[in-house]
C-alpha cells in the first residue's frame, strides 16, 4: 500500500490557478493520466496529466528533459501515443513521476518557467483511449447489485451460491471500449419474447447503462504465474470510469449456458483520466464481510486488504434526454449516486483471482468492476434495478419517464473522492449518446 507522503498535502498550492477551483476535478493533489491531441488536428497522440483545467503536454515536456533517475524513465514512458510503456514500470516510477510533477507545479516552483510552455487547455483537446487494451474482464463485485438481479430471474435464490466465495468475472470485448464522447448505435441481436415460439433478429428495446470502475493494470506477471495478495496492487496502475452498456433483451435469451455475448460486446465506454492508486490513498478504508458470511479463502485474504482494501469513491449517474438537451444542454437528471466502499470483493482479490490459474496479465489490460450499485434502491447502477426489470418508470424532474435507454438520450458517470481535511480528487466525465440503430 502506498503511504501518505507530500504529494497529498492538502495544503499544497499550484501556481496555475484553475487547479483551485472549488470542486474541481484536478487539484495538484490529483495529476491523472490520459493521451490526448489538440481538437481537429493530425499531430501524434501522446501523454498528458490533468492540473486544474489544463493538459500538460508529456511529450513536450520530455522533450525539454527536466527530471532525472526514475522520474525521466517514466516521462519518457509517459509521452508515448499509449499508455502502456509508463503502465509496465514499476510503481517507483510512478511514484517518482507523480512527485516530480507535483514539485514543478507547486507556487513558487521554479520549473513553472518550463511547464507553463507546455500547458494545453482541456477544452482544445480531444482524447483516445489511454493504453492499447489487450484484454478486457469485467466482474460482478457489487453484492447489491447481484442481488437485485437476481431477485427479477429467480425471487426465491436471488444470489447464486458461489457469489460469496469466487469473484465472479467474464471475458469482454476489448476492441469496442471506446474513450468518452463516442456515441454509438443502438445494437442489434435476436430478441425472443416469452410468449413466442421463435426470436427474431431486431434491434434492442431494453438499452441500459452499468456504472463500474474501470482498473488498468500495470506490471504484467508470467504465464502459469499467480500474482499473490499480498503483490497485487503493485499490479494495479490507476482507474477511470467504465459504463458497460448492456441490451438486456438480447441478454436475456442468449447468457445461458455462457454468459454474456452480444448483449455487451457493442460498446464499453471509459473516461479519458485514468486516477493513480497513490492519488487514491487519502480515501482508503475498512474492507470487512458482513457477520455470518463466509470470510475469503487465505488467497484472497490479507492484513493489509482488511486493514484498507477498500475505496470510498463516490460514484453518480447522470441522463439527459433530447428533450432536455433541446431545452438547455447543461440540463440532465442524476438517477443514482453510490460509493465504490459497498463492493464485496476488492481490486486486490480481482487481481489475485484473475491470476492464480497462473493467466499472464499484461500492462493495459483492463478490468471492470461490475455494476456497483448500493444497498438501497437509488444506489442502483443500472437500469433493470432502478425499475425493478422495467415495471415501474424512472420519473424524471421534466415529467418524461424511462424504463431503458431510448435513442437520443446521453449518459453521464461522474466519480470523485472527498472529506474534510483531504484534497478533492475527481475521474472527470465518462459520457456517451445512444444513436437510433442502423438499418438491418
Amino acid at each position: 500500500m502506498t503511504a501518505l507522503n507530500e504529494t497529498h498535502d492538502p495544503h499544497l498550492r499550484s501556481w496555475l490557478s484553475s487547479a483551485h477551483a472549488e470542486g474541481g476535478d484536478f487539484p495538484i493533489q490529483n495529476l491523472p493520466f490520459a493521451v490526448f491531441r489538440r481538437k481537429g488536428s493530425t499531430e501524434p497522440l501522446r501523454g498528458g496529466v490533468a492540473i486544474g483545467d489544463q493538459v500538460i503536454d508529456l511529450a513536450e515536456l520530455h522533450s525539454a528533459k527536466p527530471f532525472s533517475g526514475r522520474a525521466a524513465e517514466a516521462l519518457a514512458a509517459a509521452s508515448q501515443s499509449t499508455l502502456n510503456a509508463l503502465m509496465g514500470l514499476t510503481p517507483a516510477h510512478w511514484s517518482a513521476l507523480r512527485l516530480a510533477l507535483s514539485r514543478a507545479l507547486r507556487e513558487g516552483a521554479h520549473e513553472q518557467a518550463v511547464l507553463q510552455i507546455f500547458l494545453v487547455p482541456q477544452a482544445q483537446v480531444e482524447y483516445a483511449l489511454p493504453a492499447r487494451i489487450g484484454d478486457y474482464t469485467d466482474f460482478y463485485t457489487s453484492i447489491y447489485h447481484a442481488t437485485n438481479v437476481g431477485r427479477l430471474f429467480r425471487p426465491d435464490n436471488p444470489l447464486m451460491p458461489n457469489y460469496k466465495w469466487v469473484p465472479i468475472g467474464y471475458h469482454g470485448r476489448a476492441s469496442s471500449v471506446v474513450v468518452s464522447g463516442q456515441n454509438f448505435a443502438r445494437p442489434c441481436g435476436q430478441l425472443k419474447a416469452p410468449d413466442s415460439e421463435a426470436p427474431v433478429l431486431g434491434a434492442s428495446k431494453r438499452l441500459d447503462i452499468e456504472l463500474e470502475l474501470g482498473v488498468f493494470l500495470g506490471q504484467y506477471n508470467a504465464l502459469g504465474e499467480a500474482v499473490p495478495m499480498a503483490q497485487a496492487e503493485e499490479h494495479v496502475f490507476g482507474l477511470c470510469l467504465l459504463n458497460d452498456w448492456s441490451a438486456r433483451d438480447i441478454q436475456a435469451w442468449e447468457y445461458q449456458p455462457l454468459g454474456p455475448f452480444l448483449s455487451k460486446n457493442f460498446a464499453t465506454t471509459i473516461s479519458p483520466w485514468v486516477v493513480t492508486m497513490e492519488a487514491l490513498t487519502p480515501y482508503r478504508t475498512a474492507f470487512a464481510r458482513p457477520a455470518g458470511d463466509p470470510q475469503p479463502l487465505p488467497y484472497l485474504d490479507s492484513e493489509h486488504n482488511r486493514e484498507a482494501g477498500a475505496l470510498d469513491i463516490q460514484l453518480s449517474v447522470g441522463l439527459q434526454t433530447p428533450a432536455m438537451r433541446a431545452q438547455d444542454g447543461a440540463i440532465e437528471a442524476t438517477i443514482c449516486q453510490t460509493s465504490y466502499r459497498h463492493a464485496y470483493w476488492t481490486l486486490a482479490q480481482m487481481v489475485a483471482h484473475h491470476s492464480i490459474n497462473g493467466c499472464n496479465l499484461q500492462p493495459g489490460d483492463l478490468l471492470g468492476t461490475g455494476t456497483l450499485s448500493g444497498p438501497t434502491l437509488n444506489q442502483a447502477g443500472a437500469l433493470l434495478e432502478l425499475t425493478t426489470g422495467g415495471k415501474n418508470p424512472l420519473k424524471l424532474p421534466n415529467g418524461e419517464e424511462r424504463t431503458f435507454l431510448q435513442d437520443g438520450d446521453a449518459v453521464v458517470l461522474r466519480g470523485w473522492c472527498e472529506k474534510p481535511g483531504h484534497a478533492r480528487i475527481g475521474f472527470g466525465e465518462c459520457r456517451g449518446q445512444v444513436l437510433p440503430a442502423r438499418s438491418l
